[in-house]
């Protein structure tokens, strides 16, 4: 090759890689949507929204949230496994993403293989709630009105393999209650006909059904979580009356596989920063929200337990989702 050829050839590869390291550096250089598998008004859309606006002020971008409902969050996670893996596509991952992996016997997706893990956001207690025409105000009354009336209980859920669908299964093999399984599209529309009384009880996460409560249209009998809720001293657990009973729902961020190292870490960083905020600390602490801080390897480690985790219990209830 002449050496003038040679020159062009080495200034040609430099500058292709100072291009790769600024864009890397200057990442995100255009607005970056951010996909919740779920409808307005439930916790993915309500966490979502209040990071949006953080990362959103912060880098300089507009980071869009996109409801994309439907297939018991199977939807909208598909949409992103199929997005281009350039760093400007994430997903709002959820419980139901580690539940549905056995839950569903066909999926044409496998989550943890083709999502990668960005930054974990928060965890979070389901509440056991209550339509207030239902003459109940424990959990032991509610077991005892379920037994005594027989199809006559209906169960909200914010679609099939969310966690407020196998907190619910988790209550019925523990208790021996019948209560038939009512999905939605999300919380939103559940927390409708609870209030409406369509439905009689909803085992929703904390922050979408924690206004519901302090205002006095539903009626809250017990969290889900091993510990009470500081956010609801005064409220006991579903465990205080059935022994050894425990859920949780936990929610963070994930992108296609294959997604540039260099915009998952600036995700994880800025998401990190966040948590590390007092303001918000305190205003997802009043939703009922305890941080999950760390790495990428940090989130898919959670990732993996927890859907290690629902697999027992889906095994377990005998649930299932053609």
């Amino acid at each position: 090759m002449p050496r003038f050829a040679r020159f062009a050839a080495m200034f040609l590869v430099a500058a292709l890689a100072g291009l790769g390291t600024a864009s890397a550096a200057d990442y995100p250089t255009k607005p970056v949507k951010w996909i919740v598998p779920y409808p307005p008004g439930g916790t993915t859309d309500v966490l979502a929204r209040i990071m949006a606006q953080w990362l959103s002020e912060k880098m300089g971008q507009q980071f869009i949230v996109e409801n994309r409902a439907g297939g018991g969050n199977n939807i909208g996670t598909e949409a992103v496994v199929t997005a281009p893996a350039d760093g400007y596509t994430m997903l709002l991952v959820n419980p139901a993403n580690g539940i549905n992996a056995s839950l569903y016997k066909k999926l044409p997706f496998n989550f943890v293989r083709d999502i990668a893990p960005v930054a974990g956001i928060v965890r979070t207690p389901n509440v056991m709630t209550v339509t207030n025409a239902l003459p109940v105000k424990t959990v032991a009354e509610f077991i005892a009105y379920c037994k005594a009336n027989p199809g006559k209980v209906n169960m909200a859920s914010s679609g099939s393999g969310t966690s407020t669908h196998l907190s619910g299964e988790l209550f019925k093999s523990m208790t021996g209650c019948s209560m038939l399984h009512v999905p939605y599209k999300g919380a939103g529309p559940a927390l409708t006909d609870l209030i409406g009384g369509q439905v009689q009880v909803f085992f929703d996460n904390l922050p979408s059904s924690a206004p519901h409560i302090k205002g006095g249209s539903i009626r809250a009998l017990g969290v889900t979580s091993a510990a009470r809720e500081p956010s609801m001293p005064e409220l006991p657990t579903v465990g205080d009356t059935v022994a050894g009973y425990e859920a949780t729902a936990w929610f963070g961020i994930g992108m296609p596989k294959g997604s540039p190292r260099e915009a998952i870490d600036r995700i994880n960083a800025e998401v990190n920063r966040a948590l590390a905020d007092p303001k918000m600390r305190a205003r997802l602490a009043e939703l009922g929200g305890v941080p999950i801080d760390g790495t990428p390897e940090d989130f898919g480690k959670v990732i993996a337990l927890e859907t290690d985790k629902w697999a027992k219990v889906v095994a377990a209830s005998g649930a299932t989702v053609d």
